[in-house]
């Protein structure tokens, strides 16, 4: 490795190796000053516990802000919410009032007229399902609330993300605000909606709205965007004011990208069925889900979830169908008009009436012909637990013992005799820290500085723990990643970001957040990166894991946790695997999008260069796919830590449960505070991972 060079007049030139704002030079400052802290922390003791006489009282001025807040607008939300209440009921009563046959029809009408035969016939089979299991009445109350949140979800984003296209102003400040609300939990908000609006329905009604709201608006600045100016032109050159040109040009043209944005709040807006259900006490199928977790009925509750999942599957075919449709510019020949569209709903709609009316049937499921397989599921945990109790204890200590604990606590104290049969002597330190060195200097000799510096920070963090690094240096080291990454502003950022959870009094709950999904995430990139190349080598693997793929995104959070809080228990091993769950999706769909899109002509040249199977995957497929696989990674940090406020039920630590207890409380500040926390979270490695991504397209050249 050369460090020094001969400049052309003969003086010698220190290289960027050392120098310059992404060099060495600032990791070696850093690395030292972390050292330095280490070598302290015994003798000062804040370095490790942030004093609470250094805290701000963040929490209680944000609480004393919202009771004003709430004093002073409370008439004027509750009229919102009596005026939504209104068509909420109405749609209640029609869904109730159809027979379940004229239902059906209508959605797998409008399935295949969105993407064809084959949605049509899935549509159809996934609502008989949700009729036989005897959920129908629930399943109505549900899209009675996703029927109205949805429209005024996407209509609040629509004019957002006009009012950001057009003000250069206003999307600076809504660029951050959608930030906050797609990564900030519902529950931590859920407080100040319950003082606003009130107890019921109209309130889930509202946090689904605004839950759903940031993907339209997203969308709706994208899609007017990417509006080509010769287009804007010739609307210009025709004569259309700026309305028309507005409304007949900009518009349609966008409606590709407006339809993905469609698509997407309505999915957000699914998803929030069972936290609906929390504050609203409505009888929908997303309180069956709740209740029936509560009494810890397996069974039932999967049964349920999986009409969650089928709601929310056959909802995302018909808008993606949409959406695709939109793309492609040009209507299936199998499709109808709008005009005879709207005439065969009619007809559908008298037709199913009357033949109900005549077959009784064909209105309401009679309760005997239902097919509900609870007890046998219910059965099948008490058989496993009963018979395989060791096996799975087994499992579980052995993963908590050698694997989580190493990173929540570090060697230095999870290896004791209770864990590991033996504590750490001095020799066995310093052995570590040789082989530490050692593999630094190896990975600086065969690849690079910046690989020995990622070996040095590893191998600090797993001796000491994310609990038991000193926040100066875990501050320091985090921040110049975020500056060499992104440049100044996320660096900035990112400093920033973690200093606001220091001085609100949650760096140690933080830590446990972080520690938790630092493993979960290890886990589902090992997971998704081994899932999704295989997928990618083959179209039925890819057919395959692509509803199993749907139903773990689709199906709610708290489903998850059933199965194995009955059979691992209650702890933090229920809750990385519940995590695990949730979070591997974006790992395995990123994964195998990114391999599959892999530009044919480099694989040829590879191919015509005589690369071997192994050369082509590892030097040409893998280093186009990493912008892909790291913006999957980044979606799954971010479903980790969402998942993470659920697995505070399960008696996890962290900032999930400092937003449960706030709820607990009513109290809107300290709810509202540990939110930001885990959004600050989530935003930095966002930050961090997309400027990773966007620098690795650009070293390739990718547009």
């Amino acid at each position: 490795m050369t460090i020094a060079t001969e400049s052309a007049d003969g003086r010698t030139a220190v290289a960027p190796l050392l120098g310059g704002e992404s060099g060495l030079l600032p990791w070696l400052i850093v690395l030292a000053f972390a050292a330095l802290t280490i070598v302290l922390k015994d003798q000062a003791g804040w370095l490790n516990d942030y004093p609470t006489a250094w805290t701000l009282p963040i929490a209680t001025w944000v609480g004393d802000f919202v009771e004003a807040f709430v004093e002073l607008t409370k008439p004027f939300f509750r009229a919102i919410s009596w005026l939504l209440d209104r068509p909420m009921t109405g749609l209640k009563l029609l869904l109730q009032w159809l027979p379940w046959i004229v239902t059906i029809a209508l959605f797998t009408l409008t399935a295949w007229q969105a993407a064809g035969r084959g949605t049509a016939i899935f549509t159809a089979c996934a609502l008989l399902y949700v009729v036989i299991v005897g959920y129908w009445s629930e399943s109505m109350n549900t899209l009675s609330l996703v029927g109205l949140s949805i429209p005024l979800s996407i209509a609040t984003g629509f004019t957002l993300g006009i009012w950001a296209y057009r003000s250069p102003r206003a999307q600076k400040i809504i660029d951050p605000t959608l930030d906050f609300m797609q990564t900030i939990p519902a529950f931590a908000y859920l407080i100040p909606i319950l003082l606003l609006f009130g107890f019921g329905p109209v309130v889930g009604l509202i946090a689904s709205a605004i839950f759903a709201a940031p993907p339209m608006v997203r969308n709706t600045i994208l899609g007017l965007q990417r509006v080509p100016s010769d287009i804007r032109e010739s609307g210009a050159m025709s004569g259309c004011t700026p309305a028309q040109r507005f409304w007949w040009v900009e518009v349609p043209t966008a409606m590709p990208q407006l339809m993905v944005g469609f698509n997407q709040s309505t999915m957000a807006a699914l998803s929030m069925v069972i936290i609906a259900a929390i504050i609203g006490g409505f009888e929908d199928i997303g309180w069956e889900v709740l209740s029936t977790m509560r009494k810890a009925q397996f069974g039932q509750s999967l049964l349920a979830g999986i009409v969650i999942a089928l709601l929310a599957m056959v909802l995302d075919r018909i808008t993606g169908g949409f959406a695709e449709r939109e793309k492609s510019g040009s209507l299936e020949s199998s499709a109808l008009s709008a005009r005879n569209f709207g005439l065969a709903a009619l007809a559908i709609i008298g037709a199913g009436v009357a033949l109900a009316l005549i077959i009784p049937v064909l209105w309401e499921w009679p309760e005997n012909w239902e097919f509900y397989p609870a007890k046998p599921l219910n059965n099948a945990v008490t058989y496993i637990t009963t018979n395989y109790s060791d096996l799975m204890t087994a499992i579980k200590n052995a993963t908590l013992f050698y694997f989580m604990l190493p990173i929540k606590l570090g060697l230095e104290r999870a290896v004791a005799p209770f864990t590991w049969g033996f504590s750490l002597t001095p020799a066995m330190k310093l052995g570590y820290f040789a082989l530490v060195l050692l593999l630094i200097a190896l990975s600086v000799w065969r690849y690079s500085w910046r690989t020995g510096v990622t070996v040095a920070l590893f191998g600090g963090l797993l001796f000491y723990g994310t609990t038991g690094t000193p926040w100066p240096a875990f501050i320091a080291v985090v921040a110049l990643l975020g500056f060499q990454t992104g440049g100044w502003r996320v660096g900035i950022f990112v400093l920033a970001a973690q200093l606001f959870i220091l001085v609100t009094d949650l760096w140690q709950p933080a830590m446990l957040s972080v520690y938790l999904c630092s493993v979960a995430v290890a886990i589902c990139v090992i997971l998704g990166l081994a899932v999704g190349i295989w997928a990618s080598t083959s179209d039925r693997v890819s057919a395959f894991i692509r509803p199993i793929n749907d139903t773990l995104q689709t199906m709610p959070q708290f489903v998850l946790l059933i199965p194995i809080l009955m059979l691992f228990g209650v702890g933090e091993f229920t809750a990385l695997l519940a995590i695990v769950a949730y979070a591997v999706v974006p790992a395995i769909r990123y994964t195998e999008q990114g391999l599959r899109n892999v530009s044919p002509t480099l694989i040829e040249a590879g191919r015509s260069m005589g690369c071997t199977p192994s050369q082509l995957f590892w030097q040409v497929k893998m280093p186009q796919a990493a912008p892909e696989i790291l913006l999957g990674i980044n979606q799954t940090i971010l479903f980790g830590l969402a998942m993470l406020v659920i697995a505070a039920l399960v008696g996890t630590t962290g900032l999930g449960q400092q937003i449960f207890l706030a709820l607990a409380r009513a109290d809107p500040g300290a709810g509202l505070v540990s939110g930001l926390a885990m959004a600050f979270i989530a935003m930095i490695a966002d930050r961090i991972l997309q400027a990773a991504a966007h620098n690795r397209k650009a070293a390739l050249g990718i547009t």
